[in-house]
């Protein structure tokens, strides 16, 4: 299967022309359907007082739905023109808007199940640095408690949590790390992004990510080492770091919490209010509910073994103009009858926005006479048999990539 177009390695450059467009809570987007803002939740948490003040936001200036996004933070959608002044002051008013100047770099993702402390302490240490700020909104932290799941989503650092209180610190996806006490691990993640800054710069090439380094300004583990240390950082250098790999949480209850799956990563502020307390976004479009016993989210997954488990799709009609289909509706007209796993992710076009990464999905991508799957047309009437097909055809699982 092809590599998605987002992946890019090393061997591959990236030349950038121009600045990062990424959108965020101020800098809006212009889509189809409106105006789109992108509000980052480090670690996707979400105090009560926060997730009531998104709810409202969609519906008092938005399309009255909530998107989830593979980095656990929330779109909202059909914004109207002239109501960013407002927006901002409802967000910053709960704590949702650092300085304009930090409000897009805030990109962590957290294992879902953890202790939530170690994102704070980073999310602070990032927004109290002013050189923080030259990072693209792309740029992606990762705080794993050493299970392994979001270490898997291609983090450009990782804080992988080791035991007796150390956490390796990875650059990338280099084989090494740099091991550090935890109390250390958040300033030590603030400067594996200055170090690539520092080379980004020296590279000249405008990288937005590590991954997009060329060879030549590729960053060393043992280098990142001896610098924490030059900055008062006790650091070990461990030249073949473990990578371990964990399947995100299912649906249904983990403890005393409940993990909501949101079919699409699309819910209406309806189906937002019906959870209750502090809620915590993951990275797979899904939302664990600490206050678990009040939970009933009508339309939304609570077991599992639903086909929502591995069906992804990007924004399609009518909301971006490139698609060249309704894929969400399309998704939901076939998922709705399938039987069992469909891990397929629905694009409106080749751009594929939302890949996910791994190979245990098959790529439906639209064309102007139906889709393709993998170099093969399909009619619309033919999907849910193609998909049928190709589901029993084998494939290579995420877990056996990551080993």
């Amino acid at each position: 299967m092809s590599k998605p177009p987002s992946a890019v390695s090393r061997d591959e450059p990236v030349i950038r022309d121009r600045g990062d467009a990424c959108p965020g809570a101020l800098r809006l987007h212009a889509a189809d359907d409106g105006f789109l803002a992108r509000v980052r939740i480090p670690g996707g948490l979400l105090a009560a007082r926060q997730a009531a003040a998104l709810g409202l936001a969609a519906d008092r200036f938005g399309d009255g739905h909530l998107e989830l996004t593979s980095r656990g933070n929330v779109q909202l959608r059909g914004l109207r023109e002239g109501c960013g002044a407002g927006l901002a002051e409802l967000l910053d008013s709960v704590g949702l808007l650092p300085a304009p100047s930090h409000e897009r770099i805030r990109n962590i993702v957290a294992s879902p199940l953890a202790d939530p402390a170690p994102v704070r302490a980073l999310d602070r240490e990032l927004c109290a640095d002013p050189e923080a700020a030259a990072l693209s909104g792309r740029f992606l932290f990762a705080v794993d408690d050493g299970r392994g799941d979001v270490a898997a989503l291609g983090p450009d650092v990782t804080l992988l949590a080791q035991p007796g209180g150390r956490v390796l610190i990875r650059l990338g996806g280099s084989p090494d790390a740099a091991e550090v006490a935890a109390a250390d691990a958040a300033r030590a993640a603030l400067e594996a992004a200055h170090h690539f800054l520092d080379a980004a710069a020296a590279a000249g090439t405008r990288a937005w990510r590590i991954a997009e380094l060329p060879a030549e300004h590729a960053l060393d583990g043992q280098e990142f080492t001896a610098r924490l240390a030059r900055r008062g950082i006790p650091a070990r250098y461990v030249p073949d770091a473990p990578r371990p790999y964990a399947d995100p949480p299912a649906p249904g209850a983990h403890g005393d919490a409940l993990c909501v799956l949101v079919p699409l990563g699309r819910l209406s502020t309806e189906q937002w209010r019906e959870l209750p307390g502090e809620l915590r976004i993951t990275p797979w479009r899904s939302i664990l509910v600490t206050a678990a016993a009040g939970a009933r989210p009508a339309g939304l997954v609570t077991a599992p073994g639903s086909a929502w488990e591995s069906v992804t799709a990007c924004t399609g009609r009518p909301g971006c103009a490139k698609s060249l289909a309704d894929v969400r509706a399309d998704a939901r007209a076939v998922a709705e009858r399938a039987r069992g796993p469909l891990p397929v992710h629905w694009s409106g076009c080749e751009r594929r926005c939302g890949h996910p990464r791994g190979t245990a999905w098959v790529d439906l991508v639209a064309t102007p006479d139906g889709y393709r799957l993998g170099a093969d047309p399909v009619a619309p009437h033919e999907l849910a048999a193609a998909l049928a097909a190709a589901r029993n055809q084998p494939r290579v699982s995420e877990a056996a990539v990551k080993k």
